[in-house]
């Protein structure tokens, strides 16, 4: 009889860690934590950093064990070592949501190689307008929550991304300046508040906008689990 195997999401709270995780379940590969890497640095270059308290939400929603790891330690090396000390303690299985950084994709394969785990992304190397609108078309509500790339104004935070307004962020890219449309080069950062596979749907009950230069940041304040629309 075979063993079943322990899965561990990394989440961040966002369209492509949520939907990995989702992923992984429709190949017989029960998600079993949501494990949640909470950076000091807020300019990290390995983990996502807007709202991350959400995700407690999201896995409440969903029906999920989360865990969050603080990461004191700042720079590529202390980063490191807090992911190893962090999936050191997680599943047989981590599931991840990279496309197409390898800088995260790498670190990421080497720390569960040498742990022993087995590394499930995937969505990596897919196209990325193919993959956000498989995202939409699963169903999940994803809001823009950073933005920061020249083509994408202070307007758009805490828009819905839904398939026009990535129709029009694929031709901000083509006839302004490129962009990575899955935000995957760090051009912006997402929230998902609903899924089909969540019970209950995240509403917002107050945020911030706040821009320094070409960023702007949507910050939650206070949120809440609500019933779903009939």
């Amino acid at each position: 009889m075979t063993a079943t195997l322990s899965v561990t999401a990394l989440v961040s709270g966002g369209k492509d860690s949520i939907y990995a995780a989702y992923l992984a379940e429709t190949q017989a590969w029960p998600v079993d934590e949501l494990l949640v890497l909470r950076p000091r640095d807020p300019e990290s270059m390995m983990f996502h950093t807007p709202n991350l308290h959400l995700v407690a939400l999201q896995a409440e929603a969903w029906g999920k064990r989360c865990r969050y790891v603080d990461i004191a330690a700042t720079g590529e090396a202390g980063e490191g070592h807090a992911l190893r000390a962090a999936l050191a303690t997680a599943g047989d299985v981590i599931v991840a949501g990279a496309i197409a950084s390898s800088y995260q994709w790498g670190r990421l394969h080497r720390v569960a190689h040498e742990l022993g785990r087995r590394v499930y992304t995937p969505l990596w190397g897919k196209e990325a307008g193919r993959v956000v609108r498989e995202e939409i078309s699963a169903g999940l509500d994803i809001r823009l929550v950073h933005l920061a790339a020249e083509p994408l104004g202070a307007d758009l935070a805490g828009q819905q991304l839904d398939l026009p307004l990535l129709t029009e962020l694929e031709r901000r890219s083509a006839e302004w300046r490129k962009i990575h449309v899955g935000g995957e080069g760090g051009e912006y950062e997402t929230l998902v508040v609903d899924a089909p596979f969540f019970r209950q749907r995240i509403v917002v009950d107050d945020a911030t906008v706040t821009t320094s230069g070409s960023t702007t940041t949507y910050t939650v304040r206070a949120a809440h689990l609500g019933t779903k629309a009939a």
